[in-house]
């Protein structure tokens, strides 16, 4: 079994995001979207380590608010830097030298599935590379600075890019050693890792696996994950909970 460190992006600025709170920290059916996210993946066997990124502004607090939970769930908190490469390459010199995979997923996406994960983390172990991703099925239209259709793109092989993205520990860190060579327009993970010559292998995710962007998301995620069957814990995934998770 592969061993795997998982790197939890939520230090945006959650610009587009209109609550009186930045997205991880929102309620979502009555915890916080970014402990909802983390609950999939600290309790696997295959996850050796468990790193959150935040803003710095926010350090205070997550500490007052969520002290309890970090201690309990084993996750590490680093800052975030001014962009979220310059985050990920924080947290990824802090990475344990035992692991063999590195998984980065978005601390806003609360709705993947297990089995999606099991998918993905599987293929990366075989593969070295791996993303969830789902196929595009809208009409794709280029439109110009005017709002004014230019074309039509076959939408044939294009697909929306998700997370978690998995890579070899290896592979990850001599990508992001080169990432100041490649300019701004890089906008994943995996973008990097096929830039530094590796083949990235994708793996068909769901459309429910949503990223929180707006405060109407998470009306829609609380609708995904009661609509799935309640899992059957083998104890509670953080403190205090035993009620909720026993119900």
């Amino acid at each position: 079994m592969s061993r795997i460190a998982v790197i939890l992006p939520a230090a945006g600025r959650s610009s587009r995001f209109s609550g009186r709170e930045k997205k991880p920290f929102a309620n979502l059916d009555g915890r916080a979207v970014w402990l909802r996210t983390a609950e999939l993946f600290v309790t696997r066997n295959d996850v050796c380590q468990c790193l959150l990124l935040i803003a710095p502004e926010d350090r205070d607090l997550f500490r007052s608010r969520y002290a309890a939970n970090l201690a309990f769930m084993d996750i590490q908190l680093v800052d975030g830097g001014a962009e979220r490469f310059e985050s990920v390459a924080n947290a990824l010199k802090l990475v344990k030298g035992d692991a063999d995979l590195v998984a980065i997923h978005d601390a806003v996406r609360p709705c993947v599935a297990s089995e999606a994960i099991d998918a993905v983390f599987t293929r990366a172990a075989q593969t070295g590379a791996a993303i969830l991703g789902v196929p595009v099925a809208d009409t794709i239209k280029r439109v110009d600075d005017k709002k004014q259709i230019q074309g039509t793109q076959s939408r044939k092989g294009l697909w929306l890019a998700q997370t978690p993205q998995v890579f070899r520990r290896d592979w990850l860190l001599s990508a992001y050693a080169e990432r100041a060579k490649l300019g701004p327009d890089v906008t994943d993970d995996a973008q990097l890792v096929e830039a530094a010559g590796h083949t990235v292998h994708i793996v068909e995710g769901s459309t429910s696996n949503i990223k929180i962007t707006m405060q109407s998301d998470l009306a829609l995620a609380k609708a995904i994950l009661q609509s799935r069957p309640a899992p059957k814990p083998s104890g509670p995934a953080h403190p205090f909970a035993e009620e909720e998770m026993w119900r």
